[in-house]
């Protein structure tokens, strides 16, 4: 059955994603094409477009993320959402999830030495403290509580590793909830205007940035965050930050960043380090703060898996690829075809969005065997979660190992976990947000 306009319109709608994702409506998606046209209505909570391809199978979408020459992520940027003006799409087309090689790869090239997987192995003990540190404060010498898993446990794990990552005050780190939740949560009145830092327990640094935070408009509406001046708070702190770099430099990201800039002849702009910044303190935040609740939500939703990691801690691997798979936090990306093309036996002119659903990939039943059920054991697993192809998630290797240390803290530490009241979900139709989840936990003896 081929659905008309009107039923489409829960793949843009972000009230939609703000109760439940609609599988059994992707379900049908991929049965009626790999690629179908959707029309964007203007709706109460969302301005309309010219419309797009969504595509909903896995072997599409990997092959328009491997054809960045064919499906561009420049031309009109990686959100489904038009930039609002010409001059806010020259701005974000200077980040790197918005570049085309080889520029992009030359970006790339930069950074990639911070997040090999050797790297990373030098990172793990960190990250284990990390997670060791926030079971601590949760269980604080009780044997059993409640908490809401996302601000108590899932949130700060993330903030933690990305202060390391930037060489950035670990005290500062809930501005990057506040920036993350202002940019991703944008469509959500509860978090477009996020202000949970608290300026007097951070550095100066915070407190001369905060001075730029865009003020509300007459109706309370911050200015858009994906134009230059809608974050001037970010940016301000991001060569505040610099500044202290430069003369205390590391073998942190940031510390990477300026050397690219202030060699003779320098490889990145400054409007290119301003966006790489966003890019890490938003993306490199949200995703991972997601990803952790879903991951958990699962397991309460399947407590026998949950007792199997308990017992057997050496599936943990297995099990953070399938919570990524299972709950897939970045629903979609956005390509512009570059020229008239072909995909799914579908013609698309030059200048048409396509819209690529990681969300209906990674429940494509002709790749995952019962994609509905969360199976620790799935083997294999080519989820979409991170992407495919040059736009593969440089920071993957970094999240996973954050997942591993702290479900296998968890898993340590907590005998059990249950709902405590209802979880509450993101408004958005790009990422699949957790807000909160309240727990009741036992403590292991």
């Amino acid at each position: 059955m081929t659905m008309d306009q009107s039923q489409l319109e829960f793949v843009y709608d972000p009230l939609v994603y703000a109760q439940a994702v609609p599988f059994e409506a992707l379900t049908a998606l991929r049965a009626q094409g790999p690629v179908v046209w959707v029309d964007e209505h203007q709706l109460p909570q969302w301005p309309g477009g010219k419309g797009f391809w969504f595509v909903t199978r896995h072997a599409e979408c990997q092959q328009a993320l491997k054809s960045a020459k064919i499906f561009s992520s420049q031309v009109g940027g990686t959100q489904l959402r038009d930039p609002a003006t010409p001059d806010d799409l020259v701005y974000v087309q200077q980040m790197m999830l918005n570049m085309d090689p080889p520029d992009h790869t030359r970006l790339r090239r930069m950074l990639i030495n911070a997040f090999t997987s050797r790297a990373i192995r030098q990172l793990e003990d960190r990250i284990r403290q990390h997670a060791a540190d926030i079971v601590d404060r949760v269980i604080a010498g009780a044997q059993s509580g409640e908490c809401d898993f996302v601000k108590d446990i899932a949130s700060d794990m993330p903030l933690l590793c990305l202060a390391d990552i930037f060489g950035l005050p670990s005290e500062d780190r809930y501005l990057m909830f506040d920036w993350a939740n202002r940019v991703i949560g944008y469509q959500d009145p509860e978090y477009a205007g996020s202000s949970r830092f608290d300026v007097s327990r951070g550095t100066p640094m915070a407190r001369e940035a905060l001075k730029l935070r865009p003020v509300p408009d007459a109706d309370g509406k911050l200015p858009d965050p994906r134009s230059r001046h809608g974050m001037d708070d970010l940016y301000r702190y991001a060569h505040l930050l610099a500044e202290y770099k430069r003369e205390h430099p590391g073998d942190d990201v940031m510390s990477i960043l300026l050397a690219q800039i202030d060699e003779e002849g320098g490889k990145l702009t400054i409007a290119e380090f301003e966006n790489m910044f966003w890019l890490f303190a938003v993306a490199g935040n949200e995703t991972l703060r997601n990803a952790i609740p879903g991951g958990m939500l699962a397991l309460l939703q399947h407590p026998a898996a949950w007792r199997e990691l308990q017992d057997a801690p050496d599936l943990m691997p297995g099990a953070v690829e399938e919570m990524l798979r299972w709950w897939t936090p970045v629903m979609n990306f956005r390509r512009t075809a570059a020229q008239d093309t072909t995909l799914g036996g579908v013609t698309i002119g030059a200048g048409d969005k396509v819209l690529l659903s990681f969300l209906s990939a990674n429940h494509d039943e002709r790749v995952f065997r019962d994609p509905a059920v969360f199976d620790i054991r799935r083997d294999p697993n080519p989820h979409l979660s991170f992407g495919h192809g040059p736009h593969f998630c440089i920071g993957a290797q970094l999240a996973v190992a954050q997942m591993r240390a702290l479900f296998t803290e968890l898993g340590r530490r907590f005998d059990r976990f249950e709902l405590a009241g209802d979880p509450t979900f993101l408004r958005s139709n790009f990422q699949r947000g957790v807000k909160t989840l309240p727990v009741r936990w036992q403590a292991r003896q």
